[in-house]
């Protein structure tokens, strides 16, 4: 539970960086949300260095939180109802996450 949740706050960081530049970029907001944009991005850089598992293995296995992730944002922030489709495709993202991160190790 802990390496997922770990996932999910490393996920919401990278998600709140880029989108606060696409605020800026695409919506007209004040060019000051790339200060927290930047910090947002450090801190996703930093929570990746958490995971006690090779580098390789934590960046695959982080993809597929954060599509749930992203899934989620889509909903709660821009407010679009995620399709079955979605869903089904957030399943099996978690599923190969699950695979990778919680193999049995020698």
């Amino acid at each position: 539970m802990k390496t997922f949740l770990l996932f999910v706050a490393t996920a919401l960081a990278e998600i709140l960086g880029c989108y606060l530049p696409y605020l800026w970029l695409k919506q007209g907001r004040s060019a000051w949300l790339l200060v927290p944009a930047a910090f947002s991005l450090a801190a996703f850089a930093w929570l990746l260095t958490l995971h006690a598992t090779a580098a390789g293995r934590v960046y695959a296995a982080y993809g597929g939180v954060y599509i749930g992730v992203a899934i989620t944002w889509l909903w709660v922030v821009d407010r679009v109802r995620p399709t079955p489709w979605d869903v089904a495709g957030v399943m099996v993202a978690l599923v190969g996450m699950g695979l990778i991160m919680f193999q049995p190790r020698a």
